[in-house]
């Protein structure tokens, strides 16, 4: 292998940030654990905060962001995976305090990486990355909680983003209803692709009227949105049944009240694609690869990029221009 590589290094210096390609090496990189060269990468949004000057995620400077790859073992320290071992990493620390898939080679900690499942490629399971994850996750986790695809619609906001539009493909396949929410009115026709049966815009969700109650709408939602939405949401999930949030991008704040857990006995599902114990990881992972598996997964490609591209790329993402999955063939 080269001694010398290519990465995306941000770097920040009093008030001067930059970004752009640098050649490092290996004794850049950090010093245990599994070397991989790394074939793809994704953008999401904590890259899109990584890559920014204000995005307040990465600590320490210079740093190469990248919170998802995949790829080949190159060495390494862990007994549990040789040399030509095809792996899956992301989240734990990956991109935001440790260098990341925005780089020929990484080193990963053992405790971080995954075989890659049988029935999925490196490629398959970038466009995955964490945005499908998190999406599965959630529909594990609301079937852990007794929804089913028998006991009514399933509402999925953000439906355009990662998350949102895995999800809505994912249940679709499983045999939900789904309902998908966008503020994208020219993005009906690409939802109902992936098998939505129903489109509606954030205020047919949330008005900016919130009532302690509402007419029970939902079995279940998967919510990346977070903010006032949600506590609309709350309002009108059926008599036992989950919302499985992920996001904030509508907001940290949620002006809920206890009616709808008390009353109703909704559940309020937290779903944490960072740390979540490496057993449930890779059950999920395993479900990815199977009955949660979709024959539309590259089509949730809306491109595929070089690092080089990443400074022009890595903004949309925070701007809400992005529609399924942005890719980075490094």
């Amino acid at each position: 292998m080269k001694e010398v590589f290519k990465a995306l290094v941000v770097d920040k210096q009093d008030d001067q940030f930059s970004i752009g390609m640098k050649d490092i090496s290996l004794e850049a990189l950090p010093e245990s654990g599994v070397l991989i060269k790394v074939h793809y990468s994704g953008i999401n949004y904590k890259d899109g905060l990584a890559a920014a000057p204000d995005g307040k995620i990465v600590k320490n400077y210079p740093f190469v962001p990248g919170i998802d790859l995949a790829g080949t073992v190159v060495s390494s320290e862990d007994p549990r995976f040789q040399e030509g071992d095809e792996v899956i990493a992301t989240s734990y620390e990956i991109g935001v305090s440790h260098f990341g898939g925005y780089s020929e080679y990484a080193r990963i900690p053992g405790d971080w990486i995954l075989p890659l499942p049988q029935n999925l490629t490196l490629k398959e399971a970038i466009v995955l990355g964490t945005a499908g994850f998190t999406a599965a996750l959630s529909i594990q986790r609301l079937e852990e909680n007794g929804v089913s695809s028998d006991k009514g619609k399933i509402l999925v906001t953000g439906a355009t983003g990662g998350v949102g539009s895995l999800a809505v493909s994912m249940l679709a396949a499983k045999g939900y209803e789904v309902t998908a929410s966008t503020g994208k009115s020219s993005e009906h026709g690409y939802l109902h692709e992936l098998g939505a049966k129903e489109v509606i815009s954030r205020e047919d969700v949330y008005n900016g009227d919130i009532k302690p109650l509402a007419k029970q709408k939902w079995a279940g939602a998967i919510d990346p949105v977070g903010g006032p939405s949600l506590a609309a949401i709350l309002s009108q999930i059926h008599y036992g049944g989950s919302a499985a949030v992920s996001g904030l991008t509508g907001g940290g704040s949620v002006p809920t009240s206890v009616f709808p857990f008390i009353l109703r006995g909704v559940n309020l599902l937290g779903i944490d694609s960072v740390y979540c114990p490496m057993d449930i990881r890779r059950k999920v992972w395993d479900r990815m690869a199977a009955d949660l598996k979709t024959d539309k997964l590259l089509d949730f490609v809306q491109q595929e990029i070089s690092m080089e591209q990443l400074p022009d790329y890595l903004p949309t993402i925070l701007q809400g221009k992005v529609r399924g999955r942005i890719i980075v063939r490094i």
